[in-house]
């Protein structure tokens, strides 16, 4: 006859060898990844790598891979700090809705406005439709300017004024709107400038600060910032990119184009971010911004784009959600799926050309049982 105590401690032996065996699976699991990553990264001349899984709204894993300058000996951290690139303008749409919220922006209204600064000239492509922040976040928003290419080390930096009126020395045309508002697609870092000026216009502050509280500080993103160009004290703990195996001169360009390119951050801040939508998402309290707006950012406003991010999969209610981003010498990819709360960064300090990065990406979603990954 089985006594109480042996029972108890069959239960205690058997919960011991399943979390042996999860620990296991787990450690096999992350060698796989690790030795893709390390192959990966020597086939491809990238430097450095710095990673963050999220799983069920929580970060499982975080990594490092390589030097933060092919020319030194730093290793790659979590605490590494890498240029997000273009998703800054996905974490620059989060504030943008906040202040919606707050009442201080309008989705649906003309942004000259609230404009104090400058103003978006009017021209034959305003007559019937203005330019307004919902159509600058769904890149819609009759816009011009692609992207920016930043400023070298010592180069002289203009002032957001001058880059938005193509004025010396800033090294792109004047932000212009080039075709009906709200017609058509067209990606803009310009649109994301005018936003840039109409944040800070909106809320009295400039934008590194006003980024800071309305989105860095609430989502416990301690390692991120807009400020261009990046404190001293961070100086030593960020990558330095690399174009074609060679580091950058000086290790990185300059963005003073903050909301389209000028975000400092680490993978597991990215996560972090990821995670804070996830629970607005749900609708939980204390979240950033209203489940309703949450929603509303995640759905399709135009072809695959929602509010500040592209929405892939086939239902809004359940979307799966990524952003991309290149400066010179760095990339970031950014994918995370809030009903499942399963999400994924990769951040490098080069410029990737054969799908390096969502081909490691992919390997991390089939090993963690990820679905909705958009990418095969």
């Amino acid at each position: 006859m089985k006594t109480p105590g042996r029972k108890r401690y069959l239960r205690a032996l058997l919960s011991q060898l399943t979390c042996l065996l999860v620990l296991c699976a787990n450690s096999a699991r992350a060698d796989d990844i690790d030795d893709l990553i390390k192959a990966q990264m020597r086939e491809h001349r990238i430097p450095g790598l710095s990673l963050a899984v999220v799983s069920k709204g929580a970060i499982v894993r975080e990594g490092g891979f390589g030097l933060i300058s092919g020319t030194g000996q730093t290793a790659v951290t979590p605490a590494t700090l890498f240029q997000a690139a273009s998703i800054s303008k996905t974490v620059a749409a989060l504030g943008a809705l906040r202040l919606v919220e707050s009442g201080q922006l309008q989705l649906d209204e003309n942004v000259n406005r609230t404009l104090r600064t400058l103003r978006v000239p009017d021209n034959e492509f305003t007559r019937d439709s203005k330019v307004t922040l919902r159509g600058i976040l769904s890149n819609s928003g009759g816009l011009g300017v692609l992207s920016f290419p930043g400023y070298a080390a010592g180069a002289p930096i203009p002032t957001l004024e001058q880059v938005l009126d193509g004025k010396a020395p800033a090294n792109t045309p004047a932000v212009r709107v080039e075709y009906v508002p709200r017609s058509q697609w067209h990606y803009s870092g310009g649109g994301h400038a005018v936003l840039q000026q109409l944040m800070s216009d909106a809320s009295g502050k400039p934008f590194a600060g006003l980024m800071r509280d309305l989105v860095l500080a609430p989502l416990d993103m301690t390692r991120s910032t807009f400020e261009q160009q990046l404190p001293a004290a961070w100086s030593s703990a960020a990558a330095s990119g690399h174009v074609d195996g060679q580091p950058l001169p000086g290790g990185r360009h300059v963005y003073p184009e903050l909301a389209a390119a000028g975000l400092w951050t680490t993978a597991p801040d990215l996560a972090r971010f990821a995670i804070g939508l996830q629970r607005s998402f749900e609708g939980r309290p204390g979240a950033v911004i209203s489940q309703q707006m949450a929603k509303e950012m995640m759905s399709r406003q135009i072809r695959a784009e929602g509010l500040g991010i592209f929405v892939m999969g086939v239902d809004n209610r359940a979307p799966s959600l990524w952003y991309a981003g290149r400066n010179r010498g760095f990339d970031a990819f950014l994918w995370f799926a809030p009903a499942s709360g399963d999400g994924i960064v990769i951040m490098i300090n080069a410029n990737d050309n054969d799908d390096t990065v969502k081909r490691i990406a992919r390997s991390i979603a089939v090993s963690y049982k990820m679905t909705g990954f958009p990418f095969p």
